[in-house]
């Protein structure tokens, strides 16, 4: 069971490894874990779900599981993560638990959990004390009364309204966009989003449905997306748009169909928010993505790396500040009046606006910003993952110009540069290198790969 707790959310396979007495006893452990955090107060949890087929059963449990600790549950039904997220800070309630499995296969579900301004409960914040609880199975004692359910049916159309509010409308031209849902959750607010402004939105597997028929719901993978290239070019539309299961992720191709790298829109959105609060931090996980940090510096930004994973780069950002952060697997993260968490709907508005200022198109607005070739993220089967990440340190350590063991090994030379991580679950080494021209990130990955892969 406790392999199902991982760094950042629960997550397994439903019936076997992900359970209605598991989701239960989860719901339990948080709200006990926040009770005692809040000196015994009685708890407002939200509790929300994705379109999979085992949400309702799942999500019923968790309700079940906080009632059956005295605390209120604000039910706001079937939302994206970020509308979980706003529905939990927005509102000031004391935390949540989100049923999702993100972007993995139908037979997968999961748990997200938040404390209060939608700060999550990670490896080191909580999720390990919910999983020893849980396992324990010592901490289910009487069961307790006085709480109640409470509907709330208008978290997407705020969450929608506040972006808005946020980012504005001014200037956006009348695009034509082809978005791809991918038949789950980001399909909720970018039909809502896209009522209030004057694009012409034209939608691909928006229609909700927990089995994914049209592809897998993870546009991290090239391969998901081609439909999307596809249409793109066949509309003649000026932007695509793709978002992952539980919409938390949110991708971009430029009208010839190629995927604008989420380093550049990081960069661009560093950008904007520089303009907006200057001198400003920003965030980004440590993976190569230079344009990232080419652009904070070029607007007077201060720029911050992290380690990978949503909550810890989300943990980081609260830590310093940070007006944004934007991680290369597609999570931005957007400083708001009431918490920082993913923003997607924020993020498309502010990259219309970018767009609107010119009259170039979308693919030549981007092309400078095509200056480094990136390998993406290449995983190796690997046994001893610690002597070859030694290997990998004494081979390129003494001639780097500048080496970090922030997650992983990050190795920089003037011409390319590459980070090499361990996965955290499985016998896995995950590379990612860049360079300054295509011929040498060849070599170069193909280098890596082999000392890997000896």
């Amino acid at each position: 069971m406790g392999e199902i707790f991982k760094a950042y959310d629960i997550r397994g396979i439903y019936g076997s490894e992900l359970t209605e007495d598991i989701a239960y006893k989860t719901a339990r452990s948080l709200a006990q874990l926040i009770t005692a955090e809040q000196g015994g107060k009685q708890l407002n949890l939200v509790v929300g779900a994705d379109m999979r087929l085992s949400s309702p059963s799942l999500k019923q449990a968790v309700i079940q599981g906080i009632l059956d600790e005295g605390c209120n549950v604000i039910d706001i039904g079937l939302v994206s993560t970020p509308a979980f997220y706003f529905g939990v800070a927005k509102y000031g309630y004391d935390g949540g638990l989100m049923v999702s499995a993100s972007h993995n296969p139908p037979q997968y579900n999961g748990l997200k959990m938040v404390r209060a301004g939608g700060v999550p409960v990670s490896r080191d914040t909580g999720i390990m004390t919910l999983r020893d609880a849980v396992a324990a199975n010592t901490t289910y004692g009487t069961k307790k009364t006085g709480g109640m359910v409470t509907t709330r049916n208008d978290i997407v159309t705020n969450d929608v309204m506040e972006a808005i509010q946020f980012a504005g409308t001014n200037d956006i031209k009348p695009f034509k966009i082809v978005a791809d849902a991918a038949n789950a959750m980001g399909a909720t607010y970018l039909r809502e989003l896209f009522k209030q402004l004057p694009c012409e939105l034209i939608e691909m597997n928006f229609d909700l449905d927990g089995t994914f028929p049209a592809h897998e719901a993870d546009p991290f993978k090239e391969e998901n997306n081609r439909a999307l290239m596809q249409a793109v070019v066949a509309q003649q539309a000026d932007l695509g748009i793709a978002t992952d299961g539980d919409g938390d992720r949110i991708f971009f191709v430029d009208n010839e169909g190629k995927l604008i790298e989420p380093a550049m829109v990081r960069g661009i959105m560093a950008q904007l928010f520089l303009e907006q609060f200057p001198g400003s931090t920003i965030c980004y996980d440590i993976r190569p993505g230079r344009i990232t940090r080419d652009m904070i510096e070029q607007y007077g930004g201060k720029p911050c790396v992290t380690k990978v994973g949503h909550s810890l780069i989300k943990e980081q950002a609260l830590k310093l500040g940070a007006v944004f952060a934007g991680e290369s697997s597609g999570h931005f993260f957007v400083k708001l009046p009431h918490g920082t968490f993913e923003a997607p709907c924020i993020v498309t508005l502010r990259l219309l606006q970018f767009f609107s200022r010119s009259t170039a198109t979308v693919a030549d607005q981007i092309r400078p910003l095509r200056k480094y070739f990136h390998s993406g993220e290449i995983n190796s089967t690997v046994q001893d993952k610690a002597a070859i990440m030694e290997k990998i340190k004494s081979t390129y350590g003494p001639t780097a110009t500048a080496t970090s063991e922030l997650d992983g090994i990050t190795i920089e030379y003037p011409d390319y540069w590459f980070n090499v991580r361990a996965s955290n679950t499985e016998a896995l080494l995950r590379l990612n290198l860049e360079a300054t021209s295509a011929a040498l990130r060849d070599a170069k990955t193909t280098e890596l790969l082999n000392l890997i892969r000896a």
